[in-house]
């Protein structure tokens, strides 16, 4: 299966673009392209003859690699290619890896210069010493990868792929490139807005040959085209006063350019020995107290509520790896397009270029940590792991927060998701928190919650539902939905499809997707401050994505999911209870006439005489039934229900909702006129907008409510209520434009 960039790559001009955009020099050399190619078992030394070759940066099992083929924990990949070098006299030339999956060994004519374990960080090696005289150079990479069968982290990979696990990933998966640098050079740089002080504060680390006297410089302009400049000792901090600053916002993605200089101070002078350009965004990001006692988001200052889908990063040409920078533009612009404000990015940490380009579209990100270890269910303790494993763990955490730190994107760090390879959890959110306190740190994603971290996270499926609004945290949906639309001709499977609910056409996607939205939207006024859907495209067998896995269909009309999701950035919605459900279970539930023989064919007539029904307690049904407060028992395969009900008019312009909880089919109708069929079942109570020509049975403040529930196998409950929702804003913005709260700002 390709994608349209994967059909049409030029395998000449192989993820051309700079691959380190916070960091750029100008001069490089790309590595991409054809190298040879063997695979052997583990213990086997250097091959003889290379008889393959392999398109890198495209991971071994991947269509795109030209080979194709699995990779077992007991073999070993290689690669070998020629390489001219380009540098001069008392210059060093580093190599560069984007990423390598996992263990990784380097030579340069014969000589090792490098080890790496590490499957999603970037590593380089200086080779200056290796070269030979001659011009043209030969690189050897041996690399190993036990995937699901070792203790590191590995993400959703599996050498058994189905269900939520997807195909092996094996090797060299990001740019390879050279760089010649000076012997004294700017080895990393750590930027971190301050957006209350109106700072910005610099770190550059220096290696190679130091002195004493080394000067850090950096330069950038205001908003206004003013030059603003800072220079210092290097090694330590150094403050950029950045005036008035113009915040970076999903709205208003404004980066800054930055030029940072390691020089010697002359007399009256300064005289550059490293430079290069960068750039950043002046952002903060924490939680604040809203005027209920409910924990939120704020971003600068203002209440952001986060929605955005979840975003796995397979490709089914590539695996890993995009076939083209558009290809990963095409993702983010796609999901702004929907109107989503965030991504969530699942135990995958992308190459640099995605977050740059999250950075200038203006999309916030929240960024998990790559699983490792088998998974524990939610109440287990969490896993004990090797010291080997944990030590593991704990350098690459730190490495993809280093490697990703300067991203004003990023929001949010997730180092745990639903207890897979759980372990230490507080005390690992502790860590991140001291380690990287200008962001939020879920803790973790979904199950195994151990009472600490910024947002207290519930998965769902199909849900919406959320914990508790407690103090200190903000309560979030980290995945809900799932809703699944096959697309033929557009499957990587022919047959074993899935989603975690199965639509048969777009009109009921976008109307189930509505149903899901439209809770989402009332848990907000009970305190929701975030929103992850399941999922941005479908990966290998499942289908609940907005876009096909090959990127070639968009299964919705994206103004209709727009015109949804933008109510979730405007203030709560007020609520109006017409009928009350037996959602909460401390209020007395409504009475309600009903019978489980079948009634006469007028049963639904508002004029209907059911005196000789039998009076009951809504809800109805059998005791342990999920999200059920049973007060009547029902244990019959059918049940109708009649309510007369008076209630305070809605207005026009409101919204007007069931809440209902049925398991399974329900029938809904208004004084004798049937409104709703809902099919299958809810684990529990959700809201469903009553279609338009229907309302005006409201709209006078009486009516005769009917239901009839249909039951087949499993639990059985039916309860029926009516709101009414006013939105004070319509959401024009993709950013709440509330007040601002000065407590809110971070660091």
């Amino acid at each position: 299966m390709l994608t349209p960039w994967g059909e049409t790559l030029d395998t000449n001009q192989v993820l051309p673009e700079y691959p380190r955009p916070q960091m750029v020099r100008q001069r490089w050399q790309n590595l991409n392209g054809q190298w040879d190619f063997a695979q052997t078992d583990l213990s086997d030394a250097k091959p003889q003859e290379f008889n393959e070759s392999i398109l890198v940066p495209f991971p071994v099992e991947s269509t795109l690699s030209g080979v194709q083929r699995a990779v077992t924990p007991d073999q070993a990949v290689w690669y070998q290619h020629e390489f001219k070098a380009d540098h001069q006299p008392g210059e060093r030339l580093l190599l560069h890896f984007g990423a390598v999956d996992w263990a990784t060994t380097v030579w340069v004519n014969g000589t090792e210069v490098g080890r790496h374990e590490g499957g999603f960080d970037p590593f380089s090696f200086d080779i200056t010493d290796a070269l030979a005289e001659s011009d043209v150079q030969t690189v050897l990479v041996r690399v190993t990868d036990p995937t699901n069968h070792g203790d590191q982290p590995h993400g959703k990979q599996s050498l058994e792929p189905g269900g939520i696990v997807y195909t092996a990933v094996t090797g060299i998966w990001q740019t390879v490139w050279l760089e010649p640098v000076p012997a004294t050079r700017i080895a990393s740089l750590k930027l971190t807005p301050k957006v209350k002080a109106g700072v910005l504060e610099v770190i550059a680390e220096v290696a190679g040959d130091t002195t004493d006297d080394l000067v850090l410089r950096v330069t950038s302009k205001t908003t206004a085209g003013k030059v603003i400049a800072a220079s210092g000792p290097v090694g330590k901090p150094l403050e950029l006063q950045v005036p008035q600053a113009r915040l970076w916002s999903p709205n208003d993605p404004y980066l800054y350019d930055l030029s940072v200089e390691v020089t010697t101070a002359g007399p009256g002078k300064y005289q550059a020995i490293d430079h290069v350009d960068s750039y950043f965004g002046m952002r903060s990001v924490n939680l604040f107290t809203d005027s209920q006692g409910q924990s939120r988001i704020a971003l600068n200052g203002r209440e952001q509520f986060c929605l955005g889908p979840l975003d796995q990063g397979w490709w089914p040409d590539g695996l890993y790896t995009a076939p083209s920078e558009e290809a990963l533009r095409w993702d983010i612009e796609t999901a702004k397009k929907l109107g989503f404000n965030t991504l969530r990015k699942h135990v995958k940490v992308e190459p640099s270029r995605w977050y740059y380009l999250c950075d200038k579209l203006g999309m916030l990100v929240w960024q998990d940590m790559p699983n490792s270890d088998r998974a524990i269910g939610p109440n287990e303790q969490d896993l004990i792991r090797s010291s080997d494993s944990e030590q593991g763990f704990r350098k690459e955490l730190q490495a993809m927060i280093d490697t990703l730190g300067n991203h004003p994107s990023i929001i949010v760090w997730t180092p745990f998701n639903e207890g897979w390879g759980q372990f230490k959890t507080n005390e690992i959110i502790r860590w991140i928190k001291d380690y990287d306190p200008t962001r939020l740190v879920d803790g973790p994603s979904g199950w195994s919650d151990r009472g600490e971290g910024d947002l207290i996270d519930m998965h769902s499926y199909p849900g919406p539902d959320m914990h508790e609004v407690g103090s200190g945290r903000a309560s979030i949906i980290g995945e809900f939905g799932g809703l699944g639309l096959v697309v033929p001709d557009n499957l990587w499977f022919e047959s074993g499809s899935w989603g975690y609910q199965t639509l048969e056409s777009q009109q009921e996607l976008e109307n189930q997707y509505q149903v899901l939205l439209d809770n989402v939207w009332l848990l907000k006024r009970e305190g929701l401050a975030a929103a992850i859907y399941t999922q941005l495209t479908d990966v290998e067998g499942e289908v609940n994505g907005f876009a096909t896995y090959n990127r070639r269909v968009l299964k919705c009309d994206p103004q209709a999911i727009t015109q949804l999701n933008k109510r979730l950035y405007a203030p709560a919605p007020n609520l109006q209870v017409l009928v009350p459900s037996s959602q909460d279970d401390s209020i007395a539930g409504e009475f309600w006439s009903y019978t489980t023989e079948t009634p006469a064919k007028d049963w639904t007539a508002a004029d209907f005489d059911d005196s000789k029904w039998l009076r009951g307690q809504a809800g109805f049904g059998s005791p342990n039934t999920p999200g059920a407060t049973v007060r009547t028992e029902w244990n019959t395969s059918d049940i109708w229900l009649r309510k007369e009900v008076e209630f305070t008019a809605p207005k026009n312009g409101d919204s007007i909702y069931f809440n209902i909880h049925h398991d399974e089919d329900a029938e809904i109708y208004i004084n004798g006129r049937e409104v709703l069929k809902l099919a299958g079942f809810t684990a529990d109570y959700r809201i469903v907008e009553i279609p338009e020509e229907s309302r005006k049975l409201l709209l006078s403040g009486k009516a005769v409510l009917a239901v009839h529930c249909h039951q087949s196998i499993g639990g059985q409950y039916v309860d029926l209520g009516l709101i009414a929702l006013h939105a004070a804003d319509d959401g024009d913005e993709l950013t709440s434009n509330l007040p601002d709260h000065p407590s809110a700002f971070g660091p």
